[in-house]
């Protein structure tokens, strides 16, 4: 079945340049229309360029069980439902598998129409995987399982297993890259999305025995679509300025900036930044709305099209992502 649909996908594609060689004009092919469902969902769930506008959700909302109307989130173009765990799905992850599959179906389609990408984000501040002692092949293997069983575009490594890290023997990030190939083995690029989640400082180098997360993006970078990177949680002044944030981080997380991630080899493009989207969404880390869209606008500037994330629906929705994009994509 899935040597049928990449090889009509192949004709569709060949059919286009055949178009195109021949200086011919012509709307799109019918053989276009005629592929199968399979095709068409493959197509749907196609890794969006970037930028990326992330959006979480976790908190239970009152009157809505799973995702909110595309309305109420439009700006962004993922929305993650939190968290599906080694022991199952909970919370928002939980709630789209209490839909019925009638539900869950109308809820993609107005979401695909909206242009929002729908996926799962696992593991994290609840998860220690490592530390635990599972194990990342037979885990990557649930995980995908469940991703396909409940139609998902993709799913989002939110990783906090700080005890593995802070260890510096290599567990975590020997662990994060098992985990990571095997994923892409069950979820292949192109027809899923597959983003991580690490915290900024895991980006500084040399600060890391095993390596951190840079040792990761050289093993797998190229398996990861972006990264929705948490600058926040990570001490009281740490990224709370767009010079902080941007370009010059502070000596306790040294080269962990956004444009400093960059200079150590990883895509300036698939680089997301994360922020609370208030003081009580996270420790520190705050910046506020009309401020980051200043900071968003700099980037930008200086040919930077990663992309924003937001810690987590409703405290964040369609005014925020709008007023943080008002000088960079306006909404």
């Amino acid at each position: 079945m899935a040597f049928r649909v990449i090889a009509r996908l192949v004709a569709v594609a060949t059919l286009f340049a055949i178009t195109y060689l021949s200086g011919v004009v012509r709307s799109a092919p019918s053989e276009f229309d005629g592929l199968d469902q399979q095709a068409r969902d493959i197509l749907a769930r196609a890794t969006p360029a970037a930028p990326h506008f992330v959006i979480y959700s976790d908190k239970g909302t009152s009157g809505i069980t799973g995702p909110p109307p595309p309305a109420q989130v439009k700006g962004f173009n993922a929305f993650l439902l939190s968290f599906l765990l080694l022991e199952g799905a909970w919370d928002k992850a939980e709630e789209w598998t209490q839909l019925s599959a009638a539900d869950r179906a109308n809820i993609k389609s107005q979401y695909a129409a909206a242009g929002i990408k729908l996926m799962v984000s696992v593991f994290g501040s609840t998860d220690v995987p490592t530390s635990t002692g599972a194990d990342p092949i037979a885990t990557a293997n649930t995980i995908a399982a469940w991703v396909k069983e409940f139609d998902m575009d993709g799913v989002d490594v939110d990783y906090e297993d700080f005890n593995a890290f802070d260890a510096g023997d290599g567990s975590a990030e020997n662990w994060l890259i098992s985990f990571t190939k095997q994923l892409r083995v069950q979820l292949p690029q192109g027809q899923f999305i597959l983003t991580h989640a690490p915290v900024a400082p895991w980006f500084s180098p040399n600060k890391w025995g095993g390596g951190g997360y840079l040792k990761v993006d050289q093993e797998v970078g190229s398996l990861i679509d972006w990264y929705n990177i948490q600058f926040y949680n990570q001490g009281t002044n740490e990224y709370t300025t767009c010079a902080g944030l941007l370009t010059a981080s502070s000596s306790t997380w040294p080269q962990s900036a956004l444009f400093q991630i960059a200079a150590s080899g990883v895509p300036l493009d698939k680089l997301v930044i994360g922020k609370p989207a208030t003081t009580g969404d996270a420790t520190n880390g705050f910046i506020a709305p009309a401020t980051l869209a200043g900071c968003v606008s700099q980037a930008k500037n200086q040919g930077w099209t990663g992309g924003v994330m937001v810690w987590e629906f409703p405290d964040a929705a369609a005014s925020w992502i709008q007023t943080v994009l008002s000088s960079s994509w306006p909404v």
